[in-house]
């Protein structure tokens, strides 16, 4: 049977695809059905053909599946930033995990022996509500004229008018409703994409959920917000520790959200927050986990993997603000930080200052290039027993940690991690695919898989982080040319 866009069809979801999506088929054609829960039987709309497979979408559930719920949001179909908010969160940790494992079968080449044999238990959360410290939302106006703020519809940059997100800290409610009320009794215009006129395109609001501190920050198409004063006045009002009030300046016809220029209003730049016992400053641009308890149970693992007992040396690749590397240098003799981020960089040197950690060293820089130049290069330092020493850590560390961003780890810098032969390699990875793909060059390379772990640092969503150990092999298999 040959079906077309906008035909009807009744589905039984048998699967989830990576996305969260639903997967089922009519009369043998695959469909990924977008809001269907695995079990569901569903009449959906086909929205897009393919050869040999297509996509639809949810018009009725006919029978709901055992793991199906009632949505906390009622935005969450429109939305799509909870893809499997409909899911009970017990079956989204079985699917994540379940994630994590095909990927390693399919892409990583590993048996389903090995990895049930290194595979622990996802760590899920607590609560899996009101767990991001940081939202971005967009302001613009409805079909009628007016002012609202929310988030983006799903592939979409139309508004959905929202001001209670169920992921986000609950005092945004108060904080958005603040600023529509400042922007309505002072005519400040919202921006209008199409046409690149009007002021005020987004509202950041940064929580330390440990210091309670709030940052609030209007991201403006111009040099200056009118009555600024006024916007001050009502969110000092609020019954909240606000810390910081600021405005971004973005005048450019662009996607990127944040622009590079930060004017202060009220209090300070920055809120500081602690994460695994660490304190961090953290201004508008800066990087920081968005789920900080989920993380600091991330890095909990990474530390566990690692092993470290205070002698080793340790190369964190990828390190942003340097949470990782500061952790790490708490149990270690040294640690060296590589990230490709100015800003980054000049942060977690901050970062290591204002906690008094004297045994780490950051370099900016991709770490494809920064890693091989350390392996191949001249030593770093002038004495010349040190240059011994120095560099023979440099080359050859106990430790290497990476947590790369969503594409993985640089060829040459899995290369160059091979030939510098670590006892251990922790690798935190935010996608399960292009973890399987560098696994699987790695452990051809001379190392073993000894533990896998998922960790779910986003409820209701189609992501899942993952933390691994993989330890050096006694017998060396091929060796890899850097140069």
């Amino acid at each position: 049977m040959e079906f077309k866009k906008n035909d009807m069809v009744t589905v039984t979801i048998e699967d989830i695809g990576n996305d969260g999506e639903g997967i089922g088929k009519a009369a043998g054609y695959t469909l990924f059905v977008k809001d269907a829960v695995i079990g569901d039987v569903v009449e959906a709309k086909i929205t897009k053909c393919k050869k040999n497979y297509g996509y639809a979408r949810v018009e009725k559930v006919v029978t709901p599946s055992p793991f199906r719920v009632e949505p906390k949001c009622p935005f969450h179909r429109q939305c799509g930033g909870c893809q499997i908010q409909a899911m009970s969160y017990e079956r989204q940790l079985v699917y994540k995990q379940d994630k994590i494992r095909n990927d390693l079968l399919r892409i990583g080449g590993f048996t389903a022996e090995q990895i049930d044999a290194v595979m622990e238990p996802i760590v899920g959360m607590e609560e899996p509500w009101h767990y991001r410290n940081k939202a971005q939302f967009p302001v613009g106006y409805d079909r009628e004229g007016n002012l609202i703020t929310g988030f983006y519809a799903g592939r979409t940059h139309d508004i959905i008018a929202n001001t209670d997100c169920a992921l986000g800290a609950p005092e945004n409610k108060l904080i958005l409703e603040a600023v529509l009320s400042y922007m309505r009794e002072n005519q400040v215009s919202a921006y209008r994409e199409n046409t690149g006129e009007g002021l005020v395109r987004h509202v950041l609001i940064r929580t330390g959920f440990c210091s309670g501190e709030i940052m609030v920050c209007l991201v403006i198409n111009g040099k200056k917000l009118p009555a600024a004063e006024k916007l001050v006045e009502k969110l000092t009002a609020l019954q909240l520790k606000m810390t910081s009030i600021c405005v971004s300046i973005n005048t450019e016809r662009t996607n990127v959200i944040m622009g590079k220029e930060i004017r202060v209003l009220w209090g300070s730049e920055r809120i500081q927050d602690t994460l695994c016992g660490l304190t961090f400053s953290i201004s508008p641009l800066s990087f920081y986990q968005v789920n900080p308890r989920q993380t600091e149970k991330l890095y909990g693992l990474a530390l566990e993997y690692a092993a470290l007992t205070g002698d080793e040396t340790v190369w964190d690749l990828y390190c942003g603000i340097g949470t990782i590397s500061l952790c790490m240098a708490k149990r270690a003799k040294k640690v060296y930080g590589v990230e490709v981020v100015p800003q980054a960089i000049e942060d977690a040197k901050e970062n290591a200052r204002r906690n008094q950690i004297t045994n780490v060293e950051f370099y900016v820089g991709k770490a494809e290039e920064i890693l091989p130049d350390f392996y191949e290069g001249e030593p770093s330092v002038s004495d010349e027993d040190a240059d011994v020493e120095n560099r023979s850590e440099q080359r050859h560390p106990d430790v290497i940690v990476v947590d790369p961003p969503r594409k993985g780890c640089d060829e040459r810098c899995l290369e160059t991690m091979l030939a510098m032969q670590p006892k251990r390699i922790v690798y935190v990875s935010c996608d399960p695919a292009t973890l399987a793909r560098d696994l699987k060059m790695l452990c051809e390379g001379g190392y073993e898989l000894k533990k896998v772990r998922g960790v779910d640092q986003f409820g209701h969503t189609g992501h899942v982080e993952t933390v691994c150990l993989l330890s050096k092999l006694n017998v060396a298999k091929h060796y890899v040319n850097v140069t």
